[in-house]
């Protein structure tokens, strides 16, 4: 029995408890929000309004203070709190916030209540392009205390400077991409890709000095487009030249290629040592080459320009070594042609040319000598 009374006292206890407890509302709702200008960004001065309506939580009739803020400059605010369709009289203010109290607010929880609020004003001057808030909207309890995440509309509002500096930066870009194309145009370099680039981004440019300030955002989007064209034409332009100086490597080696398959074709200087230095040079004029292909294919385009300049000189190289090796077998084509096959063979080679010219030299004068004998003989014969 004593059980069953402590039971019954705790619960009396609980709902006198939740009786004292405070009432919980709950959230006000933004509802029919306007606001014009309804798109783009804002310049500083640009003329703004919106209006809105605010509804109280249905069946309850403990409110909180109702706030209103913005950053709008000269803001003027106007609200009218409706009673099941009765409006008050209109309430004024120029103050940044508005504070409108729950003892306004606070009807039978039957009562359908409703805050209609219009707000005009002009758009802040700004230091830097950023979003500026246009009106913001939360409650604050009998302590002060914020309740729940307020509601927030905000707005870009634009520093005119911005788009003035990336524009002229863009044209700086610009023109420095004009004297890259004019410079490597010069030098016989293809600039085709890059001219296309450079007129993309001219163009791009354009439309953005064209813009009216409310298009900030798209005028910022063609000059970053246009800053990407100039950066995709340089590249395109190194790539050029680096390709450039991978061809004029090539020449040199092409030249070579020729001498080298003639003095392989002749079995009197395949095997010179002469040969086989120039061809030395040339493998190693290629292996620059290859190289230099594999830095362009990998976007590196500063290394692939340094090996081709090693690929020419090393084949410029064996192609002069071989324009050497051909002159001197022209002015000497006996030692010269044979001078590579090695000193023993040279030696016999040598032997062979004297031995023979001995020989030569012996038969005339036996000739001669039977001439003269023959000549002779019939002399004395005539007495």
């Amino acid at each position: 029995m004593m059980k069953g009374m402590g039971l019954k006292r705790l619960i009396i206890i609980l709902a006198l408890l939740v009786l004292l407890l405070p009432a919980v509302s709950e959230a006000y709702t933004v509802n029919s929000m306007t606001i014009n200008p309804s798109t783009g960004a804002l310049t500083p001065g640009t003329a703004v309004s919106l209006s809105f309506t605010v509804q109280e939580p249905s069946g309850s009739s403990t409110m909180n203070d109702l706030i209103l803020n913005t950053a709008l400059k000269n803001p003027q605010w106007s609200y009218i709190i409706n009673v099941n369709g009765n409006p008050t009289s209109p309430t004024q203010s120029g103050s940044a916030t508005v504070d409108i109290s729950s003892f306004l607010l606070e009807y039978k929880s039957s009562d359908d209540v409703t805050v209609g609020v219009t707000l005009s004003g002009t758009a802040p001057s700004v230091t830097q392009t950023s979003n500026q808030t246009l009106i913001s909207i939360w409650e604050e309890d009998s302590n002060g205390n914020q309740v729940a995440t307020p509601y927030t509309q905000t707005a870009l509002i634009v520093n005119t400077n911005d788009v003035t500096t990336a524009i002229a930066n863009a044209n700086t870009q610009l023109a420095q991409l004009k004297a890259d194309i004019d410079e490597k145009s010069a030098l016989g370099i293809d600039t085709s890709a890059a001219q296309a680039q450079y007129n993309s981004a001219q163009s791009q440019i354009s439309q953005a000095q064209a813009m009216p300030s409310s298009q900030y955002t798209d005028a910022l989007n063609a000059i970053n487009s246009a800053t990407s064209a100039i950066t995709n034409g340089e590249t395109l332009l190194d790539k050029s030249w680096a390709e450039s100086e991978i061809s004029n490597a090539q020449g040199p080696i092409n030249n070579v290629d020729q001498l080298i398959a003639f003095f392989q074709s002749n079995t009197s200087t395949a095997n010179d040592a002469r040969l086989s230095t120039v061809i030395t040079e040339r493998e190693i004029a290629v292996s620059y080459i290859s190289a230099a292909n594999d830095f362009v294919t990998n976007g590196n385009y500063a290394s692939a320009r340094s090996k081709a300049e090693q690929a020419y000189t090393e084949g410029n190289q064996s192609y002069n070594d071989a324009l050497a090796f051909q002159a001197a077998l022209a002015a000497n084509p006996f030692s010269n042609l044979l001078g590579g096959l090695g000193t023993s063979v040279g030696s016999v080679f040598s032997s062979g040319v004297l031995i023979i010219g001995v020989g030569v030299v012996v038969v005339v004068l036996i000739v001669v000598g039977i001439i003269i004998y023959r000549k002779r003989s019939r002399w004395d014969e005539l007495g």
